[in-house]
């Protein structure tokens, strides 16, 4: 099943999570560039990779940060599994994917296990609580290139 009916399966409260992070992995995905960096924002300790479905979801996320209708965003095409595989791990810190961000259907990918690698899934401690990886790091703030 392609990968925005997965979505619209998950939203339904008919999904399965499995299937959907397979075909995402399985999926290639648009994600946006600027000076070089693949754009990302931070929220709740977690540095979130933007990712769209299509170029009209990219579009739409455009034009809601501001950008003129007339503005091209220039981005990159990558499989989803090339992202949680290779990108994540190499990002500084905790890590994932904001797929068809401010969308009526977006999704997260988030830094868990069965997601990403386990060498770079957050896991709880006893009492639910996540650990701060690199607590020692200064905070970066939303919207930044990586």
């Amino acid at each position: 099943m392609p990968l925005i009916d997965e979505i619209a399966d998950v939203y339904a409260y008919e999904g399965d999570p499995a299937a959907l992070v397979g075909e995402f992995r399985r999926t290639s995905v648009l994600v946006p560039v600027s000076d070089d960096g693949l754009m990302a924002a931070e929220m709740g300790g977690i540095r979130w990779l933007y990712a769209f479905t299509d170029e009209e979801a990219l579009s739409r996320f455009a034009l809601a940060r501001g950008s003129s209708p007339q503005s091209e965003w220039q981005y990159v095409s990558a499989l989803g599994a090339r992202l949680l595989d290779v990108v994540v791990p190499a990002i500084d810190g905790p890590a994932g994917v904001a797929l068809d961000a401010g969308s009526e259907q977006g999704m997260l990918f988030p830094p868990a296990p069965g997601i990403v690698p386990d060498a770079v899934a957050v896991r709880t401690d006893d009492n639910g609580q996540a650990p701060v990886p690199g607590s020692t790091a200064a905070p970066r703030s939303g919207g930044e290139r990586i």
